[in-house]
């Protein structure tokens, strides 16, 4: 099974170190799966205009292929004006609407005010859901105080939660697997 996670942003690097985070749980309870962590800051995405996938570069054409390849994903984002990142949006235009047909698509969200929560609720969720994804119950918001220094998720509930998550993406994979 290929899990691939998402940082949906170009800046910063909380979203990106807790997917990682949640990579490695996944990993150490699941060594048998092939993950990846796709940093949207790593590729040159180009703004999607309705172009056939072939005419756009070969890292759009890349990070299109990777997706559609994965058998479940986590979706990272931080909030940026009270929604997801342009450049996350931009990715989603530039996928199939049955990208994630029957496919588990978790989310890990992040963001400087508990406010910012309701972003996952009430845009990323519909968007999946227009996508046909499964997605779990236990998704996760951390706000901006939930990190230290190194970007590191340090509170106990927090990793619980990121734990919960791992183990419910993967079960939930297993499932449609079968």
């Amino acid at each position: 099974m290929k899990l691939v996670a998402v940082s949906g942003t170009i800046l910063g690097s909380k979203t990106s170190a807790s997917l990682t985070q949640l990579l490695e749980v996944i990993k150490k309870h699941n060594p048998e799966i092939d993950v990846e962590l796709i940093d949207l800051k790593d590729y040159k995405l180009e703004f999607v205009d309705g172009r056939p996938s072939s005419d756009y570069n070969e890292d759009t054409q890349t990070l299109i292929h990777k997706i559609m390849e994965a058998d479940a994903y986590v979706i990272g984002s931080p909030v940026f004006q009270a929604s997801i990142p342009g450049t996350l949006k931009n990715l989603f235009d530039s996928l199939s609407p049955n990208t994630f047909k029957n496919k588990v698509v978790g989310i890990v969200m992040n963001g400087g005010s508990e406010r910012h929560s309701l972003v996952l609720e009430y845009q990323l969720k519909p968007i999946l859901n227009y996508f046909k994804a499964y997605i779990p119950s236990s998704n996760v918001f951390l706000h901006t105080s939930d990190f230290d220094a190194e970007n590191h998720i340090q509170d106990p509930e927090m990793v619980k939660r990121l734990t919960t998550l791992a183990d419910e993406i993967v079960f939930m994979a297993k499932q449609l697997k079968q």
